[in-house]
């Protein structure tokens, strides 16, 4: 009975997405060469929606756990272990911070990883004064137009909390953009139009 126990609370665990026990050896190559470690993220981030394309985004996709849900093999959150304690010790202030989450998805022979962005801590506006760091005075020219289609998207219930930053193979960066692979690929629907500014019936 006790072992049968033990193994539950492994399955649960595994079933989350937490656990490293399930991952192939591949994968676990992989966490070890980018020193990454499994974590679990907030449910504000996970409930939330996403774009995929930071400087251009066409569309609104969502909820970040629906994606999960959608990958046809076993999936894990990551984290960078230099980063793990980073979100726990957040700011309570209106300063706009991001971090990175890793997506693994172990299949057999690949193993992909869906690399988001969480902005669960940000405004629209937040979101463009973070990028200001990094852009300087370019920063407006390169995102203000989706700054002002993510604030339309706010007030129409669609805000986001995260952003598919990048798509790995086998530790291999994809060419093609995050949100033509979700959707010329993956087949996902969105629930937003970021140019008609409406939301998507399915």
């Amino acid at each position: 009975m006790r072992l049968l126990v033990i193994f539950l609370g492994l399955v649960l665990v595994v079933g989350n997405g937490v656990n490293a026990l399930a991952a192939s050896a591949k994968a676990m190559a992989l966490r070890q060469a980018n020193g990454l470690v499994a974590f679990m993220p907030s449910e504000k981030f996970l409930s939330g929606n996403f774009i995929a394309d930071e400087t251009n985004p066409t569309f609104i996709f969502g909820p970040v756990q629906a994606f999960v849900a959608s990958r046809k093999c076993p999936t894990a959150w990551l984290i960078e272990e230099i980063a793990k304690n980073r979100p726990a010790a957040l700011p309570s202030t209106d300063t706009p911070v991001e971090y990175t989450l890793f997506l693994e998805e172990d299949c057999p022979g690949k193993v992909i990883y869906y690399v988001f962005m969480d902005d669960s801590s940000m405004t629209p506006q937040q979101w463009i004064d973070w990028r200001r760091q990094f852009h300087k005075s370019k920063t407006d020219e390169a995102f203000a137009a989706a700054k002002d289609k993510l604030e339309k998207a706010c007030q129409q219930g669609c805000a986001i909390s995260g952003e598919l930053r990048f798509i790995e193979k086998n530790g291999e960066l994809q060419a093609k953009s995050p949100e033509k692979v979700l959707r010329n690929d993956l087949k996902l629907a969105p629930v937003y139009d970021l140019n008609k500014q409406k939301k998507i019936s399915h």
